[in-house]
């Protein structure tokens, strides 16, 4: 298990510096003269046709649904296979990420509700804050080299699956356009057939990959966010094979994707999502509800969150303390959770897609302040918490 962690984690800390680089690079384009040509690129068109039926989407559209259903595939998976086996199987390792994750959502989104009441346009950015970015996480932890014990990845990659799981329940009850009763019919019609297909052990991937794909288009035309499409294909990816015992078809495509995640999808994601203009930008734009709620929210509001609940559950008795970490080095781990930027990115565009105008940048700037500030100061306070370079005997 410990193998496949470390391979997960060089995964996600690499992939964290490739996001950091995406997103300075459309920044800089989105503020030169060649920002047009970054809004060209973003707009063209691509259309998927079949007879009669096609799918038309500007390139930001296919990254944002299609390319991100693919992310969320892959949480899902992730999702299924520490459930029955992982971190997630075992009680007592679940509740303090449980109780770190609510916290780490609730206080932010009350934080941002507390500057934008009242505005009912800017209210749908109450779960903006709520999110963790893993990647990045992981890629501030990767500077800490070797003094990083594995106790704290583990803990703070359980926080962040478990806040993906609440990312996933707001966007389907939060986020949901109006509902195409005859699309909800095929959707739950794929949903049966994969679950014939998984309970009558058929492991066979293309197979599950054609009934996802008529998924994805159905949950698309539903009014349902495309991407929970990947989450519930995930759910049916058999982790055993009954005929061969060595091997896991969840596994293969957990290996197979993360790559293309971490080094693809993301980055290109965060270089289409990222590009924000600060022409007319000053220190009284961030001042204003909207990007002050989501800087807020999620430097103060996550680490508060975090430290605070995770403390009232050790005090309660409920849990304990993982080994290697103490009071200082967990709330320098809350502090890193408030790097939202990928996912905040993602339900930011979905809050703001319809309203679209001045919220829609300032919700940027926001995400982009609030993750700047929580990744320095987090690794500030880990650096002066954290022991110097472990033994060589202890793992790594």
């Amino acid at each position: 298990m410990f193998d496949s962690l470390r391979d997960f984690l060089k995964l996600e800390t690499a992939g964290g510096i490739l996001l950091v680089a995406a997103a300075v690079l459309a920044i800089v384009l989105a503020n030169s003269p060649l920002s047009p040509y970054y809004d060209m690129l973003l707009s063209i068109t691509g259309e998927l046709r079949v007879g009669d039926f096609s799918v038309a989407k500007p390139a930001l559209l296919w990254i944002n649904d299609l390319w991100m259903a693919v992310f969320f595939f892959l949480v899902g998976l992730e999702l299924k296979r520490e459930l029955i086996e992982g971190e997630l199987s075992d009680r007592s390792q679940i509740v303090l990420p449980v109780a770190a994750a609510i916290g780490g959502m609730l206080v932010p989104a009350g934080i941002y509700v507390a500057f934008n009441a009242g505005d009912s346009v800017a209210m749908n950015g109450w779960a903006i804050p709520a999110a963790t970015d893993i990647a990045f996480a992981l890629g501030v932890l990767a500077l800490l080299g070797s003094r990083v014990p594995i106790s704290l990845k583990i803990f703070l990659t359980s926080v962040a699956i478990i806040d993906d799981i609440g990312a996933i329940i707001i966007i389907a009850v939060f986020y949901s356009g109006s509902l195409s009763a005859s699309a909800m019919w095929v959707a739950a019609g794929c949903v049966a057939v994969l679950a014939i297909l998984n309970r009558r052990g058929v492991t066979d991937l293309p197979t599950y990959a054609l009934v996802g794909a008529i998924l994805w288009v159905a949950v698309l035309k539903s009014g349902v966010h495309a991407t929970l499409a990947g989450v519930l294909l995930a759910f049916f990816i058999p982790i055993t094979d009954a005929q061969n015992a060595d091997r896991s078809p969840l596994r293969e495509l957990e290996h197979s994707l993360h790559p293309v995640v971490a080094f693809f999808i993301l980055p290109v994601f965060a270089f289409a999502n990222a590009g924000v203009s600060l022409s007319g930008v000053s220190f009284s734009s961030l001042l204003e509800p909207v990007p002050l709620g989501i800087a807020a929210g999620l430097f103060f509001g996550k680490q508060i969150g975090v430290f605070l609940f995770c403390r009232v559950t050790v005090l309660l008795g409920l849990a304990r303390l993982p080994q290697e970490l103490n009071w200082r080095v967990l709330y320098g781990a809350g502090i890193l959770c408030g790097i939202g930027f990928t996912m905040s990115l993602f339900i930011s565009g979905l809050a703001f897609e319809q309203a679209g105008g001045d919220n829609l940048m300032a919700d940027r700037l926001g995400i982009l302040t609030g993750s700047l500030l929580a990744g320095a100061c987090g690794y500030g306070v880990l650096r002066l918490s954290l022991p110097g370079t472990r033994m060589a005997s202890e793992p790594e």
